[in-house]
C-alpha cells in the first residue's frame, strides 16, 4: 500500500503541472476557438440544420451489412454518456460552482460544429476491413489527408492510453462507488462483476459492441431524462432561481463553495469546459472512430447524426444531473458548509437524488451509472481496438489479444483506486489526445466544408438521401478506392 501511494505521488508530481498547462494555456482556447470557427464556417449549421439532424438520426436504424448509422451513434453515445454525465457534472459543480453548467452548455453548442467536422472526416477517410465493419477516425484522416504519419501514430497512442486505460478505469471507479453507496457492495466485488460482463461483449468484436449499445443506450437515456423532468415539475417554483444562479455564477457573481478558491470566471469556465469535453467529447477525436464504422450514402449524414449526439449527451442528460443537484436541499447544505470531500463525484448525485426521491433515488442513480458506465467501457474498448489495429497493421489480431486482458485489468484497478487519481489521469490523457486532433481538424476543415456543401446542394435539388462521390474532393486519390466511387 505504501509503495502504491509513493507511486501515485510521483506520478502526480509530473502529471499535474503538465495537465494544468495543457488545459489552462492550450486546450481551453483551442477548443473554443476551433468550435467558434467551425460554427461560422458551417454557417451555424447546429441551429439551421437541427431539425434535419433529428429526422435523419431516427431514420437510420438498419444496415445491409456492417454497422448502421444509428448503431454508430449508439456506440459513440455509449462512450459519451457515462461518468461525465453523473459524476463529472457533480465534480464540476463542486469545484467550479453552478457557473460551470453554463460553460458546459457553451462547450456543447460550439461542439456540435466541431463534432460534425471531425465525424465527417472520419467517414470520408474510412477503410474496408475483413470483418465487414469499416474502420476510421483521426489516425486515418491525419495520415491520409494531412500526410503526417507521426502525428497519426501519436494520436492513436494517446487514444489507447485515454480510452483503453484511463477512461475505462474512471468509469469502473464510478460504478463501484455508486454500488457501494447504494447497496454496500464492496468495490472489489463490483470490479470482478464488471470484468466478467465486459469480457462477454468485447470478445465478440465491434458488431457485438454496437448491438449492445443500440439496445441499452436509448432506454437508459430516456429513463434518466424522465426522472429529471419529474424533479423539475415537483420543484417548478425554484427553476427560475436555479437558472439565474447558473448565469450569475458563470460570470463570477455566485457564492463560493467546495474546493473553489472563489467563483472567478476562470474557475467556472475551466471546469465547465473540461467536464463538458469529457462528457460530449467534441473535438477530442474519439467520436470519429464510431462514426467511421457506419454504412451511409454520404459522409455528411453521419456527421450530422453524431452532432446531434452532443445535444443528447450534454444539453439534455448533463443538464438533467445539474437540475437534480441544484434543486436539492443537499446543494443548499453544501453552500452553507463549504462542501466537503464526501460531496464529490457520484456520491453528490446520489445524495441529491435521495433528497428528491428518498431511498429509491440512491438505488436509481446506482443502476443508472451501472448501465451508463458499463456501455462506456465497451465503447472505450472499441475505440482502443480500432486504433491498435491501425498501429499494429497485419499483426492486429495478436495485438488485440494482448489488449483485451490489459483493459479488463484496468477495469478492476479502476474499481478500487482513488477517485482523484483516476480522474486526473483521465484529464491529462484527454488533453493530449484532444490537442492533437484539434490541430489536425483545423487544417482539414475545408474538406469537411466541401462535403457539407455537396450534401446541401443535393438536398437543394430535391434529393432526399444524397449520395457522395469522392470526385467532389480536391484530392480524391487520398480516399480508399471503392468506398465513395
Amino acid at each position: 500500500m505504501e509503495l502504491l501511494d509513493t507511486l501515485q505521488q510521483g506520478i502526480y508530481a509530473v502529471m499535474t503541472p503538465v495537465s494544468s498547462f495543457i488545459w489552462s494555456y492550450i486546450l481551453f482556447y483551442l477548443l473554443f476557438g476551433a468550435g467558434i470557427g467551425f460554427t461560422i464556417m458551417t454557417r451555424f449549421m447546429q441551429f439551421r440544420m437541427l431539425g434535419h439532424m433529428v429526422r435523419i438520426t431516427f431514420d437510420s436504424r438498419s444496415s445491409d451489412q456492417g454497422v448502421s448509422s444509428f448503431q454508430a451513434l449508439a456506440t459513440s453515445l455509449a462512450a459519451r454518456v457515462g461518468t461525465g454525465n453523473l459524476a463529472g457534472v457533480a465534480l464540476a459543480l463542486w469545484v467550479g460552482g453552478p457557473g460551470a453548467v453554463f460553460w458546459m452548455w457553451m462547450t456543447a453548442l460550439v461542439g456540435l460544429a466541431t463534432t460534425f467536422v471531425e465525424c465527417t472526416l472520419g467517414q470520408v477517410y474510412k477503410i474496408h476491413y475483413a470483418d465487414g465493419v469499416y474502420r476510421g477516425g483521426p489516425a486515418y484522416y491525419i495520415e491520409r489527408a494531412l500526410g503526417q504519419k507521426w502525428m497519426s501514430i501519436l494520436f492513436a497512442v494517446f487514444l489507447i492510453i485515454a480510452y483503453g486505460f484511463a477512461f475505462s478505469g474512471a468509469q469502473a471507479n464510478t460504478i463501484a462507488k455508486g454500488m457501494e453507496g447504494a447497496f454496500d457492495v464492496p468495490t472489489w466485488v463490483t470490479g470482478i462483476a464488471l470484468v466478467v460482463l465486459a469480457a462477454v461483449v468485447i470478445y465478440g468484436g465491434l458488431r457485438s459492441i454496437a448491438r449492445v449499445a443500440e439496445k441499452i443506450v436509448p432506454l437508459m437515456a430516456i429513463g434518466y431524462f424522465l426522472v429529471a423532468v419529474y424533479v423539475m415539475i415537483a420543484n417548478y417554483s425554484e427553476v427560475p432561481g436555479m437558472l439565474w444562479l447558473i448565469i450569475q455564477s458563470a460570470f463570477g457573481f455566485g457564492p463560493a463553495v467546495g474546493g473553489a478558491v472563489g467563483y472567478t470566471i476562470k474557475v467556472a469556465m475551466e471546469n465547465g469546459v473540461k467536464r463538458g469535453l469529457f462528457s460530449n467529447e467534441a473535438g477530442m477525436g474519439s467520436t470519429p472512430n464510431a462514426a467511421a464504422t457506419a454504412e451511409v450514402n454520404h459522409p455528411a449524414a453521419q456527421g450530422l447524426v453524431q452532432a446531434f449526439g452532443v445535444v443528447i449527451d450534454t444539453l439534455i442528460i448533463c443538464s438533467c444531473t445539474a437540475v437534480v443537484i441544484l434543486l436539492s436541499g443537499v446543494y443548499d447544505q453544501m453552500l452553507a458548509s463549504g462542501g466537503g470531500e464526501s460531496m464529490q463525484g457520484i456520491q453528490l448525485t446520489q445524495t441529491a437524488m435521495a433528497d428528491h426521491l428518498g431511498g429509491f433515488g440512491v438505488g436509481f442513480i446506482a443502476v443508472a451509472i451501472l448501465f451508463f458506465a458499463y456501455t462506456s467501457i465497451l465503447a472505450n474498448f472499441a475505440y482502443s481496438e480500432i486504433n491498435l489495429e491501425y498501429l499494429a497493421g497485419r499483426h492486429h489480431k495478436k495485438a488485440i489479444a494482448i489488449l483485451r486482458p490489459l483493459v479488463l485489468a484496468m477495469v478492476m484497478i479502476g474499481s478500487v483506486a482513488t477517485l482523484g487519481f483516476v480522474w486526473d489521469f483521465a484529464d491529462l490523457a484527454m488533453g493530449l489526445m484532444a490537442t492533437t486532433n484539434l490541430i489536425a481538424i483545423i487544417f482539414l476543415a475545408p474538406i469537411a466544408l466541401r462535403v457539407l456543401k455537396d450534401y446541401e446542394r443535393q438536398r437543394g435539388e430535391g434529393i432526399d438521401e444524397p449520395v457522395f462521390n469522392r470526385q467532389v474532393l480536391k484530392k480524391p486519390d487520398e480516399v480508399e478506392p471503392g468506398i465513395w466511387d
